[in-house]
């Protein structure tokens, strides 16, 4: 019974702020149509270094060399996606403020454009392979779309979605120790085994009766 006890109240612990988001983020999930967003909208242009254009250019180069057809005929469609030069990827973290790492890449002979998506928003950048000219656009919703994107594991990367898995099972735990803590006290409650099949028909009910 203690170590019963004490699983419940560590998995408790363990989930109550992550337990809190989920369930106010599934109501402003629910209702997210009548929750109106003001996307906030952020454009940025800059120009990129000579030296690092010419570090870009030739990797253009060897793209379009993998896909097996001169650069000028090589598409966005047909030229294998390769991360940035290193040199290029650092200048752009420290002058825009902007990760590139292991994010999506479309090359043509004309430009590089990265995308962006986030928790919350969205954004993208676009390199001119000939001039270096370089413009960066990004997309805000607001704290509760960041909060659904939260729930949904939408944009948020492994670590975040490691995180989801571990609460979980923290969850499951939680509610299984519960259970068996109801069967102990059961004896002295007599209303807790209508109220657990309460628990279990309802949602079964709606389901049936109403979700065709």
């Amino acid at each position: 019974m203690r170590q019963l006890h004490q699983w419940h109240w560590i998995s408790s612990a363990l989930c109550l702020m992550a337990m809190l988001m989920f369930a106010l983020s599934g109501i402003t999930l629910n209702h997210s149509a009548q929750i109106e967003g003001h996307p906030v909208l952020t454009h940025t242009e800059a120009q990129l270094p000579d030296s690092l254009l010419k570090l870009l250019q030739a990797r253009q180069a060897r793209v379009a060399d993998a896909a097996g057809m001169p650069a000028s005929a090589t598409s966005a469609a047909t030229v294998e996606s390769v991360a940035l030069p290193s040199a290029v990827a650092h200048w752009l973290e420290a002058t825009l403020a902007v990760s590139v790492a292991q994010r999506a890449l479309e090359w043509s002979p004309q430009e590089v454009v990265v995308a962006l998506p986030r928790p919350g928003g969205d954004a993208w950048l676009r390199i001119e392979l000939d001039s270096g000219a370089i413009e960066y656009e990004k997309t805000e919703r607001g704290w509760i779309a960041y909060l659904n994107d939260l729930h949904k594991g939408r944009n948020t990367g492994v670590a975040w979605s490691w995180f989801i898995d571990a609460f979980a099972v923290a969850c499951l735990i939680f509610c299984l120790t519960g259970l068996l803590l109801l069967q102990v006290h059961a004896a002295n409650r007599r209303a807790t085994w209508p109220v657990v099949v309460l628990g279990l028909l309802l949602p079964a009910l709606l389901a049936i009766v109403f979700i065709h």
